[in-house]
């Protein structure tokens, strides 16, 4: 029998962002997966009321963090990693392929002094590599596509699929992001979906189509049936032809040039200034996708 870790979802409605605490029954140990810290763009007011709502749960349930995870450098919500480890202690953790986004990425904001080797997390997962949660196995998948860096992480019976798959009501993710492949995402998701059909899936964002109340977790055994995307395309042309038809009709994410410039970071905000205020710097004319009506 696959064990089954207790899992709990935080809806993020302002960035409509899950974020899990995925638990060990046996030892109440847990890993937190993909937090976000509050950011308010119109003010740039920064708040931890998710990343507390999450503290509060550990402390209600007995739980102890075991791992802080990020699937991905964010590009719609900063990662509240570093907050938690300072509340926690835990060890924060990302896909190896981090390195080839900061590289990428420090050279979009003319950062030379940013440190490309992944060193601001405390582990940097390979493909195909293992670790646990408590007693439950976890499995690390390379999952790219939406991302370069972008990886899943299988964890008993429950795999963390994040900006791959949505509710299959909602399709797949964009792959029109610097350094996304639609081709890349469709293999990344036929590995997943090669999983057990009763693998329990859980996405990073639900954007809610219809005004239905959010929804975060499915089977693969559902998402082969149901997908909206996958169901359509009989081969990998035919979801690249999908994909890319529909990330052209998308805005960029309106955080993506704050968020990537704190979460290329390892999530940590920019040093006070001489004045002891932090300052975001993005570019300007960088990125394609204006939408001026």
């Amino acid at each position: 029998m696959t064990p089954k870790p207790l899992v709990k979802g935080f809806f993020d409605k302002r960035t409509f962002s899950i974020q899990y605490v995925v638990s060990d029954p046996a030892t109440r140990r847990c890993a937190i997966i993909d937090p976000v810290l509050d950011f308010d763009e119109k003010s740039g007011a920064t708040a931890t009321r998710n990343a507390d709502a999450i503290l509060d749960h550990v402390r209600e349930q007995g739980l102890e963090v075991e791992w802080i995870l990020d699937t991905h450098p964010h590009a719609d919500h900063f990662s509240a990693a570093p907050y938690l480890k300072q509340r926690t202690g835990a060890p924060t953790a990302i896909g190896e392929r981090i390195v080839e986004v900061q590289k990428l990425w420090k050279d979009f904001y003319n950062w030379p002094g940013l440190p490309a080797d992944g060193s601001q997390w405390d582990k940097l997962f390979a493909e195909g590599e293992t670790f646990s949660v408590g007693t439950i196995p976890a499995k690390v998948l390379f999952s790219p596509g939406h991302t370069l860096a972008s990886i899943t992480y299988v964890i008993g019976d429950a795999a963390f699929v994040h900006d791959t798959l949505f509710m299959p009501d909602s399709g797949t993710a964009r792959a029109d992001f610097p350094g996304g492949s639609a081709s890349r995402l469709y293999r990344s998701i036929e590995q997943i979906l090669a999983l057990p059909d009763e693998t329990r899936l859980f996405t990073g964002h639900d954007y809610q189509p219809g005004g239905r109340e959010p929804l975060w977790e499915s089977t693969v055994a559902e998402q082969k049936a149901s997908n909206t995307h996958i169901s359509k395309c009989r081969s990998e042309a035919d979801f690249v032809r999908v994909r890319e038809e529909r990330d052209r009709t998308l805005p960029m994410p309106k955080l993506i040039l704050h968020a990537l410039q704190v979460n290329i970071n390892g999530g940590r905000l920019p040093e006070p200034e001489t004045n002891g205020k932090r300052y975001l710097k993005f570019p300007l004319d960088i990125l394609e996708g204006a939408v001026w009506d």
